[in-house]
């Protein structure tokens, strides 16, 4: 991630407070604008908002969530809105492809295939992933608009990134994250957005195991920051939080915890995070979790009924609760802790728990998701996506997200879902320059967070020989410039049997010779032998050892075919079931390339609590390159 000097940042000092009932204007279609719109529409026309980015005069200077099963939303008939949202002079080239939509007696035809071009009716969408729990309402809003919405799930700071390095430019209409606070920090990226407009929010929230909340005596409505330091400190809080540096859900959590820790009464500074350094690094050292995805992180959890608590989005803790059990539990001898207004609980079945989420009463940082246009979508796109944000801001689809969703709605007339407490908290402020972001996340990256242990364990049998070994030797080379400081190491290269294994430390003292070690061990790879997938992570296994607790530990698994030596993969499921809790508790990230058996590899990470990667495209996302990179927020 790139640093630009303090003296290009914009500065934000707002505190944003009852945001979901404020209005924020901008350029709207006569049809929002204009009272007599109603008349076309036959209904109210709705409050549109938009607000434009605030960028510097000199450009030059400046998850998947769990997806709901409810099923008994509110649902309505559709709506055909998007012709009379649109200016006369684009109504015919929409018009035209929605005619084509009516059935025809020979039958549909067959879509084309999308290869990411501009297309009639079509917006694209680079979205975050957390979101794809909207993708049932983005169908709903195909049927009422006649738009259909094309994401492209990533990370919220991935597509910042990818918009400020001009990737993005001309394969996307709009953007869609979980906030552009951070966005706005880039110069960049920000000057490529045009419009934004909120949809809906949720606060980042600690969802905790009653039972821990009657054993640390906590009041959920009373909780701070600071007491949930004191406990994690104390050794007895446990937590899971997502990557900050590749999910909004964890850079906000960071956020909240650094402002709240540090006592800043405004937007967080560099001396404000330098102050509250050794209080970060005493509560950083409670979290036994980490994940790119929100939806990842929650399904570990129910794996692990050790870990007492998550960071997350509020939305997504009571979607864990709903959605693995029961509702509100109702038993008498429940204390009040247990079900005041702020804590909203449901049973998990697979661990036997509760979970409480409580909002700290010293603040928090809120996710807005707006919908984003970008400045060199076409005339008809923005039209696009300014009927889509009346549709998703219209009372009844309001009333529909949040039920869905557990997010809160931004229009005064629906009400929040049952389980979301009414009780308001104090929103924090984002950091006011780039330079405090980033150095957060490095701070982060480097010296707040548990370090890393990863075993790779690389397929270099005979049929890697040629193209796929360059592959995979550009993909593994690629990734030594993104190891943390004290990050552990090993390639475990194997082909018939594991081969030479050699293991790696990124010494803060020398941070540079830990990579370029493993660069050398890279280009000296060679393939030959069989392919002993089992026995080779029974090794990995062996080599990490039962210290799991002073760092996070993981194993890469990258194979092109399927297991033809050693161990079979009943005796490796032996192997693992015969291990003890605290070695179990290592996930294997498997990567699918070449000819491998993508069930055979998806066996193992749901065996092992890990994530099944895709490595089979030429380049980018879904290339080995690309799934080596996203698997970092997992480690």
């Amino acid at each position: 991630m790139s640093h630009l000097p303090q003296g290009h940042m914009r500065r934000l000092s707002w505190t944003r407070t009852n945001r979901p009932s404020q209005a924020r204007t901008g350029d709207l279609p006569q049809a929002l604008t204009n009272p007599s719109a109603q008349a076309h529409t036959g209904r109210p026309a709705q409050a549109h908002t938009e607000r434009a980015p605030q960028v510097h005069a000199n450009p030059s200077s400046q998850d998947r969530n769990h997806q709901s099963s409810r099923t008994d939303a509110p649902r309505r008939p559709p709506r055909r809105t998007f012709a009379p949202l649109l200016a006369a002079t684009a109504a015919l080239a929409v018009l035209l492809p929605l005619a084509a939509c009516t059935p025809d007696p020979a039958g549909p035809a067959p879509e084309p295939a999308d290869d990411g071009r501009p297309r009639s009716g079509t917006v694209r969408v680079l979205a975050s992933s957390e979101l794809a729990d909207m993708e049932p309402l983005l169908e709903e809003a195909r049927k009422a608009t006649g738009i259909t919405v094309r994401p492209t799930w990533t990370g919220t700071l991935d597509a910042v990134e990818r918009l400020a390095s001009g990737k993005a430019d001309g394969a996307f209409d709009a953007v869609w994250l979980s906030s552009n606070d951070y966005l706005r920090l880039n110069p960049e990226a920000a000057r490529r957005v045009t419009s934004e407009t909120p949809l809906m929010t949720s606060p980042v929230a600690l969802g905790v195991r009653p039972a821990t909340v009657r054993r640390l005596g906590w009041d959920p409505e009373r909780v701070s920051w600071a007491q949930v330091h004191r406990a994690v400190a104390d050794g007895k809080l446990t937590y899971g939080m997502t990557d900050p540096k590749r999910s909004n859900s964890g850079f906000s959590a960071l956020i909240s915890v650094a402002s709240g820790l540090s006592g800043a009464q405004a937007a967080l500074t560099d001396a404000d995070v330098r102050a509250a350094t050794p209080k970060l690094k005493e509560f950083f050292a409670g979290q036994r979790l980490t994940s790119g995805s929100s939806g990842w992180l929650a399904t570990a959890y129910t794996r692990r009924s050790t870990v007492d608590a998550l960071i997350n989005y509020e939305s997504v803790l009571l979607s864990l609760a709903r959605d693995t059990g029961a509702g509100t539990s109702t038993d008498p001898a429940e204390t009040p802790a247990d079900t005041d207004a702020e804590s909203r609980t449901g049973r998990d079945t697979r661990t036997g728990t509760d979970l409480t989420v409580i909002r700290p009463r010293d603040g928090v940082v809120t996710a807005d998701y707006p919908l984003s246009t970008l400045t060199d979508a076409t005339p008809e796109a923005k039209d696009a996506v300014r009927a889509l944000t009346e549709h998703f801001r219209s009372p009844a689809v309001q009333r529909e997200i949040t039920e869905r969703t557990l997010r809160r709605p931004v229009v005064a007339s629906a009400r929040p879902a049952e389980p979301l407490s009414p009780e308001p908290r104090r929103e924090l402020p984002f950091p006011g320059s780039r330079s405090v972001a980033d150095g957060l996340l490095s701070a982060y990256e480097h010296q707040l967070r548990r370090p890393s242990r990863t075993v790779y364990v690389l397929d270099t049998s005979g049929s890697m020989k040629g193209k796929r070994l360059e592959q995979l030797k550009s993909a593994l080379t690629g990734l030594t410039g993104d190891f943390r400081q004290r990050e552990e190491v090993t390639l475990l290269p194997f082909g018939s049997t594991v081969k030479r294994v050699r293991t790696h430390t990124v010494d803060p003292a020398d941070p540079a010779a830990g990579p370029a070690a493993i660069r050398a061990d890279t280009a000296a790879l060679t393939a030959e032998g069989n392919t002993a997938i089992y026995s080779s992570l029974a090794a990995a296994y062996d080599h990490l050892g039962p210290d799991t607790d002073s760092a996070f530990t993981s194993i890469v698994l990258m194979t092109d075919g399927e297991n033809t030596a050693g161990r079979s993969a009943a005796d490796f499921t032996a192997f693992y079931r015969s291990l003890p809790p605290a070695r179990q508790i290592t996930p294997v990230f498997p990567v699918v390339f070449g000819d491998s058996d993508r069930s055979e590899l998806d066996r193992i990470a749901a065996l092992t609590g890990g994530r099944l990667f895709d490595g089979t495209k030429e380049h980018g996302p879904g290339s080995l390159e690309g799934a080596f990179e996203e698997i970092r927020g997992y480690q």
